[in-house]
């Protein structure tokens, strides 16, 4: 059976603890790899050596760390097939929406070649006689990223390109559940030039999230994953000094007014909620129609395209829609909830609870489920599914749709589909939500913008990539420099001494 080991000092390094965790192909329900979890011991090494190696990579030119990213860029695009049929094995996703992750990444280590220019401080001369002042980016240190299954490589591209190209080192420790996508980023990241102890890969649980918190050396901690353990960590870091940039979980609503285009609204409703098995943090759970008639309409439109879709293995190509999800736990807490909402009075519209698919009864499908007259006060409302469960909640008016995303408690995306400017504009201005659409269903910014979501779907000043990120991974340092032609006799004490 494949073993799958730390990344440490720029080689594949077996783990010394003797603890491992099953890595499922998720299309099977079998056991395909095991990975080493990591000791406290173990990764007090990795950090030191980081650390020595910060030194050296900190102190090299931004034009050469930004080298790294073009040469990575290249090898992502040489690689992209390879890693992209490991990471569907892992995680189960299609094939094209394995490719789309990782592209996603690529974006971002495009944005990191422009290091030079975003890590580019202020000057000023003649501050006051002879008096200059000017600001400096300078590196952290060592940083930790902790990312998770639903995108083995475009969250860790997302927090690796910045962080790296702003002088850093890093300590990644991607999910336990398709560890070797990470893996394969690192060996890239080596070939590309990065000196070795600068990225280090290390695989654990709870245990090694612990001692990266606890860690005096590591200056700073970014995270994706469910909003409990985003608060968790968010808390943990800032009893120990460190910055934190967390991101949890989400509740995404599309608004359907009257006037949309409820063709164009269905066919995003069906991408949105479906894709990658509903497992995306920005993927639309709640549709919201205005309007009995816009509901009746849109139900109509959504549940033939819904009984269309294909669901099967990674390797059966572009005919399938969507894969199984991670695990036979995710699958099940899916179904549970499932339960709950027609337990609750929800109306089952789309029932996927029986789904089964020919010679994979074993893995871990479910089947598309759309419910109907969903009320703010049942689970599958308030509760991120993270499956491919669509809830549409009737408005009667634009007000009473608006309110119900600015009363959930999370705020990570949200999309309108409308004809009116005027209403889209209301829209955008006053909801709470860090990322809108409009008539874009998932609405995740390019990468020279930043990512991140409002209320309990983030925690943390600073959003990732775009300018945030590089914020993020430096810290600014001031400089006041005074080169007086003659220097006049007596102490000042006062702040009006540059006068």
């Amino acid at each position: 059976m494949r073993a799958i080991h730390h990344w440490i000092d720029g080689k594949l390094t077996p783990g010394t603890s003797g603890r491992t965790a099953d890595v499922y192909n998720p299309a099977t329900g079998e056991v395909q790899a095991k990975v080493d979890l990591a000791t406290r011991a173990e990764i007090d090494a990795a950090i030191a050596s980081a650390a020595e190696a910060q030194v050296k990579w900190g102190a090299t030119n931004p034009q050469r760390r930004a080298r790294v990213m073009m040469k990575m860029v290249d090898l992502l695009n040489r690689d992209m097939d390879r890693m992209a049929e490991m990471l569907s094995s892992e995680h189960g996703k299609t094939f094209p929406d394995a490719k789309g992750d990782i592209q996603r990444g690529l974006e971002v280590i495009e944005f990191a070649i422009g290091a030079p220019h975003q890590l580019k401080g202020e000057f000023i001369d003649g501050a006051g006689p002879g008096i200059d002042m000017y600001s400096m980016r300078q590196p952290l240190g060592v940083v930790a990223a902790i990312t998770p299954f639903n995108f083995p490589a475009m969250i860790p591209l997302w927090k690796l390109g910045p962080a790296l190209a702003s002088g850093n080192a890093v300590i990644l420790k991607p999910s336990e559940r398709d560890p070797t996508v990470p893996n394969m980023i690192a060996e890239l990241f080596k070939e590309a030039g990065l000196p070795d102890g600068v990225l280090q890969v290390i695989h654990g649980d709870k245990e090694a999230v612990d001692a990266l918190l606890d860690s005096d050396v590591i200056q700073a901690v970014g995270f994706v994953g469910s909003t409990p353990i985003a608060q968790y960590i968010y808390e943990r870091a800032a009893q120990t000094g460190k910055r934190a940039q967390c991101f949890g979980g989400a509740k995404n609503h599309m608004i359907i007014m009257p006037d949309a285009d409820l063709d164009q609204a269905a066919d995003a409703l069906v991408g949105a909620g479906y894709g990658a098995a509903g497992e995306r943090c920005m993927a639309v759970s709640v549709a919201v129609p205005v309007g009995e008639e816009t509901a009746d309409r849109l139900i109509e439109k959504l549940v033939p395209r819904i009984e269309k879709l294909k669901v099967g293995p990674w390797t059966a190509g572009n005919d399938v829609d969507y894969g199984p999800v991670v695990t036979k736990a995710a699958k099940e807490n899916i179904l549970r909830l499932v339960e709950t909402g027609v337990a609750q009075g929800a109306e089952l519209v789309v029932d996927g609870r029986d789904f089964s698919l020919q010679g994979y009864e074993d893995g871990f499908f479910v089947g598309p489920h759309l419910f109907d007259r969903v009320t703010p006060d049942m689970d599958i409302y308030r509760t991120e599914i993270f499956g491919p469960v669509l809830s549409t909640v009737r408005a009667a008016s634009y007000e009473e749709a608006l309110k119900l995303a600015m009363d959930h408690e999370y705020g990570n995306g949200i999309a309108m589909f409308t004809r009116d400017g005027d209403t889209a504009r209301d829209f955008a201005s006053r909801v709470n939500v860090g990322m809108i659409g409009i008539n874009v269903p998932i609405p995740v910014p390019l990468a020279y913008f930043t990512f991140g979501g409002w209320k309990k779907s983030g925690f943390g000043d600073l959003n990732q990539h775009g300018p945030d990120a590089f914020r993020f991974y430096t810290r600014t340092k001031t400089v006041t420099s005074r080169w007086p032609s003659g220097i006049k006799e007596g102490a000042a004490f006062n702040f009006k001494a540059m006068d």
